[in-house]
C-alpha cells in the first residue's frame, strides 16, 4: 500500500474506535451525566476506592494492590476499602483468601467489591491500532461506571490508568496513584525514531519512515495529554528511580511525587537455605506470560547455553512460572512450549501456570539462578525475590534492574546484567562454571541487598506518604 493509503486505513480504524466510545459516552451524557456527578459528590462514601480492573493478574502489581489495601486498613480502619474489578467471580471472601494464598498478605478485613461491566474498553484487543490512546480513553469510560456506582473519598489507581484522574477529581475524590510504569516515555519515542520493531511498535510502522514519523507525532501529542492528566494526582507514588525520572519529567509535579519501592517478600524467602542441589542446577523464570516479558529470549539463551555447555558440567533445567490473564496469554504459553520443542530442549524445561505462593517459594528454594529479560522493566519484584531466596539474578541491563536492584552490595557482585541472547547465555554459563563457594558468596551478597526492598519497608514508607491525605479533616 502507498503511504497515503496506509495513513487512511489507520485513520479510519482510529475514528471507528473513538466513535464507538463516544457513542456510549454520549448516551451517558443524555442520561444526565452532571446529575450523576453531583449525586456522586454529595453521596461520597467514607471509603478508599482502588481502581484495579484485573484482580487476578498474579503479578507484582497485584501484590502492591493488596499491600496498599492493608496499609490503608492499618492507618484508618474506619475507611472501607473498595475494589473496582471486572472479575465477576471475585467476592470479598475470595479476594481475602487470594491475598493470603498468592502473596502471603493478610488483610485486616475483606475488601468490598464493585463489579465493572465495561472492561472491554481497556482491553488491548479492542484497539488493533492506536491501542495506547484507545485504552486510555476507554479507561475514562470504565472509571465513569465505577464512580457512578460508588464514589469514595479517596480514589487510588494501582494499574496505571492516569486518564481517569481528572474524572475522579470532578467527582470530588482525593486522587492517589501507585505508578509502576509510565504509559509513554522518551525511550518509546526513541525506539520509534530508530524504527526498532518491538511488541509495542508494529513492524509495518517500523519499516516505513513516514509512518514512523507520524507515530512520533502521535506519541508527542499523547505525551502532552498524559502529562496533563497525570498532574491531576494529589499524590503520585512511583516504584523506581527510572519511573520517577520519567514521571517527574512528564507530569511536572516533583513535590507530589514520591518513590517507594514495591513490597517484596524478602523476610520469608530469606529463611530459605543458600545451599542448592548440584546434580541438576535449576534456573527459574517468574513473570506473567505477557509479550513484554520476552520469555522467548530466555528460552533461546538457555538453548545456546546448553549447546556450549562443557560435557563435564551438570545439565541445567529451566522452570517457567507465571500467570495468564486472558486467552492471548494462554496462547503465548502454548507458543513457548512449542518453541522449546523446536529448540530440542523440551526435556529440560518445565512450565508452571497460576502457581500458589507456597509452591512458588518451594521452587525458588531449589533454584541457583533467576532469569528476567524485560527491556526497561520499571522495577522487577521477581528479581528481588530471586535475590532474597538465594537465586542469583540474571536480568536485563536497563531501567530498574540496572539502576536500583542488581548493584554491588558492599563491593560484592550481586548478579548479572545482559541485553541479548548471547549475553544471557554467557551469564548462564558463567554461573554454571562457578564453584559452590563462589556462587554462595554472590547469593549471600544478593540476599543482603534484597533487604532494601522489604515488605516492611514498603508499609513504613507508604503509610508515611498517605497519612497526611487520609488524616485530613475533610475525611
Amino acid at each position: 500500500l502507498s503511504f497515503y493509503q496506509q495513513i487512511s486505513d489507520l485513520r479510519s480504524r482510529f475514528y471507528l474506535k473513538i466513535s464507538a466510545i463516544n457513542k456510549y459516552q454520549h448516551q451517558e451524557i443524555l442520561n444526565g451525566d452532571w446529575v450523576s456527578i453531583i449525586k456522586g459528590r454529595i453521596n461520597r462514601k467514607k471509603s478508599v476506592g482502588f481502581f484495579h480492573p484485573y484482580t487476578n493478574d498474579g503479578g507484582g502489581g497485584e501484590r502492591v494492590l493488596w499491600c496498599a489495601v492493608k496499609a490503608f486498613q492499618e492507618v484508618n480502619i474506619n475507611l472501607d476499602c473498595v475494589i473496582y474489578t471486572g472479575d465477576h467471580d471475585a467476592s470479598p471472601e475470595s479476594l481475602l483468601t487470594r491475598a493470603i494464598d498468592r502473596f502471603g498478605v493478610k488483610l485486616l478485613q475483606p475488601p468490598q467489591v464493585v463489579y465493572l461491566y465495561k472492561r472491554k474498553w481497556i482491553e488491548e484487543g479492542t484497539y488493533p491500532r492506536f491501542t495506547m490512546v484507545g485504552q486510555s480513553f476507554g479507561s475514562v469510560y470504565l472509571c465513569w461506571e465505577a464512580l457512578c456506582k460508588h464514589t469514595p473519598l479517596v480514589y487510588i489507581d494501582t494499574s496505571g490508568y492516569a486518564f481517569t484522574y481528572p474524572l475522579a477529581r470532578v467527582f470530588g475524590c482525593k486522587v492517589l496513584c501507585y505508578t509502576h510504569y509510565p504509559t509513554i516515555s522518551s525511550d518509546m519515542v526513541s525506539r520509534v525514531q530508530q524504527r526498532d520493531p518491538m511488541y509495542n511498535n508494529d513492524p509495518l510502522i517500523a519499516k516505513s519512515i513516514w509512518l514512523s514519523r507520524c507515530k512520533v507525532i502521535y506519541y508527542t501529542l499523547f505525551s502532552w495529554m498524559y502529562g496533563f492528566v497525570g498532574s491531576c494526582a494529589h499524590l503520585a507514588v512511583v516504584n523506581s528511580s527510572w519511573t520517577q525520572a520519567h514521571i517527574v519529567k512528564l507530569w511536572g509535579i516533583p513535590k507530589r511525587t514520591k518513590r517507594i519501592y514495591p513490597p517484596c517478600d524478602t523476610k520469608g524467602l530469606q529463611e530459605l537455605p543458600l545451599e542448592r542441589p548440584i546434580n541438576t542446577p535449576t534456573i527459574i523464570s517468574v513473570a506473567q506470560f505477557r509479550p513484554e516479558k520476552a520469555h522467548t529470549l530466555q528460552l533461546e539463551a538457555f538453548s545456546v547455553a546448553i549447546e556450549k555447555l562443557d560435557p563435564s558440567l551438570p545439565r541445567p533445567k529451566l522452570q517457567f512460572v507465571g500467570s495468564c490473564r486472558n486467552q492471548e496469554d494462554e496462547q503465548r504459553l502454548q507458543n513457548l512450549k512449542e518453541k522449546a520443542i523446536d529448540l530440542k530442549v523440551e526435556k529440560d524445561v518445565e512450565f508452571y501456570r497460576n502457581l500458589l505462593y507456597r509452591d512458588l517459594v518451594r521452587l525458588l528454594g531449589g533454584a541457583i539462578a533467576g532469569i528476567h529479560s524485560m527491556v526497561d522493566e520499571h522495577f522487577g519484584i521477581s528479581i528481588v525475590e530471586y535475590m532474597a531466596a538465594g537465586a542469583v539474578p540474571i536480568a536485563h541491563n536497563s531501567a530498574g534492574p540496572k539502576m536500583d536492584i542488581v548493584l554491588e552490595e558492599q563491593g560484592q557482585q550481586t548478579g548479572f546484567l545482559a541485553q541479548n541472547v548471547e549475553e544471557y547465555a554467557d551469564a548462564i554459563l558463567q554461573l554454571l562454571k562457578m564453584s559452590d563457594a563462589e556462587r554462595l558468596e554472590m547469593a549471600d551478597a544478593a540476599r543482603r541487598r534484597s533487604r532494601r526492598f522489604s515488605e516492611e519497608r514498603f508499609y513504613e514508607d507508604f503509610k508515611a506518604a498517605i497519612s497526611p491525605i487520609i488524616s485530613h479533616p475533610s475525611l
